[in-house]
């Protein structure tokens, strides 16, 4: 199968007062047609910033490096000038932002902001470009559509105005999705309502989302493909049913034990001791080390490369090496 989008060691570093910040790096992954990808992490790992780096919406200069890779179809991202990026991104590749409330813009009606786009990348007029919004608002599940072109963000509630990303993301059928923690901050109805519909959509339309989340929940119900990032770097891959089944990084077995299972009682919540290392001190060494059980002398000074460990998965973790050099 052919592959849609394929980043290959992509780095993105800020430079601030206090030293380099190495948000993301040597990151690589691939989407075919059709396929959800779920990027997985506890926050500050570089999920968003990846997401963001995609869509060109962080630009290299004095505060930003970005290198590596991104390769759309026959299109390189990051070499992109910022006219031919505009055409692609909202048009071709479209994203779900984390909060909606400060993704929309305060002071323009919904219909405003839903029509903006299909009129600038699809060259409707704007009485196709409403008609087409009241379609889209529909689809959405939302009643009252011509009400809701008409009303403000600050009108409708945050179930809402997720649903109404999602219609401006997929006004313009993009080939692929980015939804940067599209469930966040909903009651669980809303967010079960939310994952069916990209479901849905995504069947209609043979649609790729890339979704981003620390849900694992989540992450069993929507993804095909699994990366596991920790502190910038991706330090498991896998097919979603091999990753849930026989995780192979310590980071990975953790954040698993860390979910609740119904209909198990326990005491108390597993949780993984010890904080994320400090992104302005990082040094050659396994990031996890300070709070994995299985740390090794070699854990401190070196850092693993993300290799094959079987069962189509990959892992960065010196436990491996280990295994092959005794096995």
């Amino acid at each position: 199968m052919s592959t849609l989008l394929e980043i290959d060691r992509l780095s993105t570093h800020f430079n601030t007062e206090e030293g380099r910040i190495k948000a993301v790096d040597q990151v690589s992954l691939r989407i075919k047609p059709g396929e959800t990808v779920c990027i997985v992490g506890e926050s500050g790992c570089g999920k968003s910033v990846t997401a963001m780096s995609i869509m060109g919406l962080l630009q290299s200069g004095p505060g930003v490096e970005i290198g590596g890779r991104i390769q759309f179809g026959d299109t390189e991202l990051i070499s992109l000038d910022k006219h031919h990026l505009r055409a692609i991104r909202g048009h071709e590749i479209a994203m779900i932002f984390q909060e909606p409330m400060s993704s929309l813009n305060p002071v323009l009606t919904i219909g405003e902001q839903l029509i903006e786009p299909m009129v600038l990348h699809l060259k409707l007029n704007k009485k196709e470009a409403r008609k087409r919004a009241v379609e889209l608002i529909e689809q959405v599940g939302i009643s009252r559509p011509e009400q809701i072109l008409k009303s403000y963000p600050h009108e409708l509630s945050g179930g809402m105005l997720q649903r109404i990303m999602i219609a401006i993301a997929i006004s313009c059928q993009p080939k692929l999705l980015i939804a940067d923690e599209p469930t966040t901050a909903l009651d669980v109805t809303i967010q079960a309502q939310i994952l069916d519909m990209l479901r849905q959509i995504k069947a209609e339309s043979d649609m790729s989302i890339l979704l981003i989340t620390h849900d694992l929940g989540v992450v069993a119900e929507m993804a095909d493909y699994v990366v596991v990032m920790y502190a910038g770097k991706v330090v498991e891959e896998g097919e979603v049913t091999a990753l849930f089944e026989s995780p192979k990084h310590p980071y990975t077995q953790g954040l698993l034990r860390s979910k609740p299972v119904l209909g198990q009682r326990q005491d108390e919540l597993f949780s993984i001791p010890g904080q994320v290392p400090n992104l302005l001190d990082l040094r050659p060494s396994c990031y996890f080390q300070d709070r994995c059980a299985h740390c090794m002398d070699i854990c401190r000074t070196q850092e693993p490369a993300l290799k094959s460990v079987g069962g189509g998965q990959k892992a960065a973790c010196w436990l491996y090496e280990e295994e092959k050099r005794h096995g």
